[in-house]
């Protein structure tokens, strides 16, 4: 007897292949009639190729950039849905990047911020009001007349854009912020300036720089600073962790597909997500959902 083979498409990140292909091995005992083509070359493939109707679905391992929703959206007229399916690393650790982080010079004596703080250091025109001097978040000696410096990537859509959005309200960056080619030159400004102050995304900064260290952050005021380490990522604490995120094209009223429910309610179970912890000491070091995300996913995708 012949079963009609049905081959779906995904098309995303690559580093997300010790992912998708065990989940799409997996879901295949329960459907042999199914097949997956797996094109995994880059997370800035996985929106576009969605907003094409080129891929079922679509991993990503960051936020997608400001041009790619606006892509779908003038395609589809709707954005697209996702899923977090985990937390896409943890560092600084030998020979991976490090997740997005605040660097400092490794003379400065700054303990930490909070997300509030660094609105008002990043966001020109911030409600709370603007943080532009060393003097206001504590620092005294050499630090107390100085201005911050601040360094980060260019406004051009993609890191620094979709930071302003996630984390700034929107809101323009200050005159004083000065934008750089690329996270290296991010870094050597920091190393080099020991009143600078430098924002980047994935980077094996201890690699590159010895003189520059990450700052250690808070969600809210008062509460304990954390680094991106394994433990602090793992709890969902860290307040700049980026998720392991599973995008598809859900038309608004409309009801999921069956079968791409069922794929993306395995990456969420317990065996799904055994999966992405296997990668954590991996050099990727993906890391499962903390609980309450957890079972936030789940309820939410058992509502689609």
């Amino acid at each position: 007897m012949n079963i009609a083979v049905t081959t779906l498409p995904i098309i995303g990140n690559d580093g997300m292949d010790s992912l998708v292909t065990p989940w799409c091995e997996h879901f295949r005992l329960a459907h042999p009639e199914i097949q997956f083509a797996c094109t995994l070359e880059g997370s800035s493939t996985a929106i576009m190729a969605l907003a094409a109707n080129a891929s079922w679905v679509a991993p990503i391992s960051r936020s997608p950039w400001q041009y790619e929703l606006d892509a779908f959206l003038q395609v589809k007229g709707y954005a697209p849905t996702c899923i977090h399916v985990g937390y896409t690393g943890h560092g600084p650790r030998a020979g991976a990047k490090s997740p997005p982080a605040l660097y400092v010079n490794q003379r400065n004596p700054l303990r930490g911020l909070s997300m509030a703080q660094i609105r008002a250091l990043f966001a020109r025109g911030n409600p709370q009001g603007e943080i532009s001097m060393w003097s206001q978040l504590g620092l005294q000696d050499e630090y107390q007349h100085r201005r911050i410096h601040l360094y980060g990537l260019r406004d051009d859509g993609k890191y620094a854009t979709a930071f302003r959005h996630l984390h700034l309200d929107g809101h323009p960056y200050p005159p004083h912020y000065e934008p750089l080619p690329d996270r290296q030159a991010v870094l050597a400004a920091v190393a080099d300036d020991p009143f600078g102050l430098g924002s980047v995304g994935w980077f094996d900064a201890a690699a590159f720089s010895k003189q520059a260290r990450i700052v250690a952050l808070s969600a809210d005021e008062g509460a304990d600073y954390v680094l991106p380490d394994l433990a602090s990522v793992g709890q969902g604490s860290y307040p700049l962790s980026s998720y392991v995120s599973l995008y598809f094209d859900l038309p608004p009223g409309r009801q999921l597909n069956p079968l791409l429910k069922a794929w993306l309610t395995f990456t969420l179970s317990t065996e799904g997500q055994a999966i992405v912890g296997a990668q954590t000491h991996s050099a990727e070091g993906y890391i499962p959902l903390e609980a309450t995300l957890l079972e936030a996913q789940r309820k939410r995708l058992a509502q689609m």
